[in-house]
C-alpha cells in the first residue's frame, strides 16, 4: 500500500470511522458532532451574506442616494421652518419698532399719519 491507504492502514482501530476526528475538534459524540457542523453552516451562511452585500456595489449606492435623498429632505423641512420662525420674529419686531415709533410721536406732539420729513 502506498499514500494515503497506508496511512489509514497503520493508523490503528477506530482511524476510519470519525471518531478521533471528532474528538480531536473538540465534539464529545455524533451529536456534537452535528451540532458544531450545523452552527459552522450558520456561521459560513451569514459570512457568504456580509460578502455578498459588500460586492454589491449598486446596491450599496441606491441605499447611499437613498438615505442622502431622506436627509436633504429633512434638512429642507427644517430650513423652511426655521425661516418661517424667522419671519415671523421679524414681523412682530417691525410690529413693535412701529408701535413705538407710534408712541414717542404721539408724546411729541405729532399727529398719527403726518409724514415724516427728512432733514
Amino acid at each position: 500500500m502506498s499514500g494515503a491507504g497506508a496511512a489509514r492502514a497503520g493508523a490503528g482501530p477506530g482511524a476510519g470511522d470519525g471518531a478521533d476526528a471528532a474528538r480531536a475538534a473538540g465534539a464529545e459524540g455524533p451529536q456534537e458532532l452535528r451540532r458544531q457542523i450545523a452552527e459552522t453552516r450558520s456561521q459560513l451562511g451569514d459570512t457568504v451574506e456580509e460578502l455578498a452585500a459588500k460586492a454589491d456595489v449598486k446596491g450599496r449606492a441606491r441605499a447611499r442616494a437613498a438615505d442622502l435623498r431622506d436627509r436633504a429632505g429633512a434638512l429642507t423641512v427644517q430650513l423652511r421652518s426655521t425661516a418661517a420662525h424667522a419671519g415671523h420674529i421679524a414681523q412682530d419686531r417691525a410690529v413693535r419698532a412701529g408701535h413705538t415709533v407710534q408712541g414717542t410721536a404721539g408724546r411729541a406732539g405729532v399727529p398719527y399719519g403726518t409724514p415724516c420729513r427728512g432733514p
